[in-house]
């Protein structure tokens, strides 16, 4: 038998193994069709709404001009990122994004863990009810009614603590066009907005968990402090480190919506991020090529970041507790 002899036989497998590989393929699409158009119009939407605008990226690297469009528009290569990276604004931004971003997690992600252990410990229905929906409720307001309700406390002219602070004597505080007041504002009501929806991850985590094991810890007489350092906590361990990847891959994204709303140029030098500069640059200032550039230098730092936490969690995750 010669070389081309014995390679049609083989090429004949290959053929039929194909051939059932699709066969197969197809009886589990025809077997679950109803579970995949359901799945149909979300995976439309992402692709239409999410991957299809990514074409846009090619502006990040070209001298945009709205009449002659992406494919009429220059080619220009790096030439925005450098200009955003040699900015005089490069470093204020960058600073005031990660300090405003590392706030909210050092201060926000605690105040969860608390709230959602301390309501699996209250066993009357009615009070934890009553708790979990007065923390609920602020996730479902916007920013500029919460604006409204700060501006009503501390507002230099009218807000009701300067006014406490005249009738004692005091001074009124610029609360909110100070730099030294501004971030922890920013702080505050996004901690106070999402703390009870933040604690409803931990709560699900915490049902999850064996009740053999406080069982157990009870029976060898730990109290509910021992329990919840040994038993409750390490076993939200795992939700902890997620929320923690999660929000350390978005370390850049400060919250735009809350600045927007609550800040003004008094207070530029501490809460003017990345987001606000690139509405700025890219609505208001028509640089449409830059604020992209921005966007996508960005989203390329994020998803490194994403990376790298989610790699130093798994190294690091025995070591946690």
């Amino acid at each position: 038998m010669d070389g081309n002899e014995a390679i049609v036989p083989s090429l004949q497998t290959a053929a039929r193994r194909k051939g059932h590989r699709q066969r197969g393929f197809l009886s589990i699409l025809y077997k679950y069709r109803y579970r995949y158009l359901l799945i149909a119009p979300g995976l439309l939407y992402i692709l239409l709404f999410r991957y299809g605008p990514m074409y846009g990226i090619v502006v990040a690297f070209q001298d945009y001009n709205g009449f002659k469009g992406i494919r009429g528009s220059d080619w220009v290569g790096f030439k925005w990122f450098l200009t955003f990276l040699n900015g005089p604004d490069f470093w204020q931004l960058m600073r005031n994004t990660l300090v405003i971003s590392l706030m909210k997690i050092g201060f926000g992600m605690a105040p969860d863990v608390v709230v959602a252990v301390l309501l699996n410990e209250v066993k009357n229905r009615w009070f934890k009810r009553i708790v979990q929906t007065l923390t609920y409720m602020p996730h479902f307001l916007s920013w500029v009614i919460i604006y409204g309700m700060v501006l009503a406390f501390l507002s230099t002219s009218s807000g009701l603590f300067n006014h406490w602070l005249k009738d004692w004597g005091f001074a009124p505080i610029p609360f909110l066009m100070s730099n030294d007041w501004f971030r922890w504002i920013l702080v505050f009501t996004d901690n106070w907005k999402d703390l009870g929806w933040g604690a409803i991850i931990y709560l699900a985590a915490i049902a999850s968990i064996d009740p053999q094991l406080y069982e157990a810890a009870v029976m060898d007489g730990a109290n509910k402090a021992r329990q919840m350092w040994h038993i409750t906590l390490p076993g939200i361990r795992n939700i902890f480190i997620l929320m923690l990847t999660l929000r350390l891959g978005s370390v850049l994204d400060a919250g735009f919506t809350q600045i927007i709303v609550m800040y003004n140029s008094l207070v530029y030098d501490s809460a003017d991020i990345i987001d606000t500069w690139v509405y700025r640059a890219g609505i208001i200032e028509n640089r449409v090529s830059l604020a992209t550039a921005v966007g996508l230098f960005k989203s390329v730092v994020g998803l490194i970041l994403v990376v790298s936490a989610n790699r130093i969690a798994k190294k690091f995750d025995s070591q946690i507790w």
